[in-house]
């Protein structure tokens, strides 16, 4: 069974890989700090997957305890899904957001180096991508003009990874762009469970269903779509993992740089997915317009179309699966 070393693996994205990669035959094991994660997705994990979860309560920036672990497991390959992810803090505390984010970063790529692990798979994000681009967004669709520290850091971040391919071809790199990650698993176990205030639509919904927020801020209400509010591409976070899987499967980590979109290929508007929450939910939910936020625009979505053409891959779940998921964690 071939051990895969996930970083992060407590938190949102990271705990549904867990629950793929297990399903999948693979040997998940936990690397987290639990600074964005709680240590009880441990126990849920395992219920979900009935078996044993291998983790370590570990800094990444910690070379010394890194380097103990590596010892004593083989890595087959690492999905790199640690690091701070809010963006409204990475724009007030972006020394913060730069010295967790990219330093860990820094610190495993040399750690992985010096034990002879090559394989790595990074969580990256639609917003390295310009605005202002044609649609669908592409894998080679223009990036790198990115509005916050948090984007800046996805970016800054696919540059050192490949720079590194180019110098050392023992490297095999994936760099999985997520678009816009939403709902839960169907137990309803695991879920998405910010700290503080959440910083995207739909958790910031399911807090408003729960009344721990009085009411939602829709951001915009005159952009140039269909409802006047902004559009996005909303993948089901179980897709999201199992394209991690599809990644790994049938021996895909070869060497070299690949680089995968992950979204539905389709944009909903905030309307459109307020109104399938409170449709399938059953929960209504109280909102108001407000001023747009810098920085956002009105839309974009992605084309998925490499990703199924080289890795078999396609989103299954729609809108509405994903919603019917949500209400079994309220």
């Amino acid at each position: 069974m071939k051990n895969i070393f996930i970083t992060g693996g407590a938190g949102y994205i990271g705990s549904h890989c867990v629950v793929s990669l297990s399903k999948n035959g693979y040997r998940p094991i936990i690397l987290d700090d639990f600074s964005n994660s709680h240590p009880n997705v441990i126990k849920r994990l395992e219920k979900i997957t009935k078996k044993k979860i291998i983790f370590y309560e570990v800094d990444i920036r910690n070379k010394k305890k890194l380097n103990v672990i590596f010892k004593k497991h083989n890595c087959y390959t690492l999905i790199h899904c640690a690091g701070f992810k809010a963006v409204g803090e990475s724009v007030q505390k972006p020394i913060k957001y730069f010295n967790n984010n990219i330093i860990s970063t820094i610190s495993l790529l040399e750690c992985m180096q010096e034990n002879n692990v090559f394989k790595i798979i990074f969580s990256s994000s639609a917003t390295v991508y310009n605005d202002n681009q044609s649609l669908p967004l592409t894998e080679t669709s223009k990036t790198g003009d990115t509005k916050n520290p948090y984007a800046n850091i996805k970016y800054i971040i696919e540059r050192i990874l490949t720079d590194l391919t180019i110098s050392d071809k023992r490297w095999s790199v994936r760099i999985a762009r997520y678009f816009n990650p939403i709902s839960n698993h169907s137990s309803g176990v695991i879920k998405e469970d910010p700290k503080g205030i959440p910083n995207n639509l739909v958790p910031c919904i399911v807090k408003v269903a729960q009344k721990k927020i009085k009411l939602l801020k829709i951001f915009g209400k005159n952009y140039k779509t269909k409802d006047g509010t902004g559009i996005r591409d909303y993948i089901h976070v179980v897709d999201l993992a199992e394209g991690h899987v599809a990644m790994l499967k049938n021996n895909r980590m070869k060497s070299g740089l690949k680089i995968y979109n992950f979204g539905t290929g389709k944009g909903q508007s905030v309307l459109e997915v307020l109104k399938e929450f409170q449709v399938q939910t059953g929960v209504a939910i109280p909102f108001k317009f407000t001023n747009k936020r810098e920085g956002d625009i009105a839309k974009y979505y992605c084309s998925p179309k490499k990703a199924f053409k080289e890795l078999n891959w396609k989103a299954k779940y729609n809108l509405k699966k994903s919603m019917l998921d949500i209400k079994k964690t309220l």
